[in-house]
């Protein structure tokens, strides 16, 4: 699965706030932030962290999007016969 966090940086877009803000506000590290830019793993607490600090839900920040299927003509899925 890919986890996208576009909407926590359209949010912090809207609300004019630079990503040093939310730092400050949210108190995670250059590392997490980084983790968030390129859509990598980070820990729930780190996410309950920034709604609670940003006064939002987890569906304001994050999207999580399935894993494509593979398709038959590309030779990836398996077949039973």
């Amino acid at each position: 699965m890919a986890v996208s966090y576009k909407k926590l940086f359209k949010l912090l877009i809207d609300k004019d706030m630079k990503k040093k803000d939310f730092k400050a506000l949210t108190g995670i590290s250059q590392g997490t932030l980084n983790k968030l830019q390129n859509g990598g793993n980070v820990m729930v607490d780190v996410l309950e962290k920034i709604c609670l600090n940003m006064n939002c839900s987890i569906d304001d920040i994050m999207e999580i999007f399935p894993d494509p299927e593979p398709s038959p003509e590309n030779g990836t899925a398996s077949s039973v016969q």
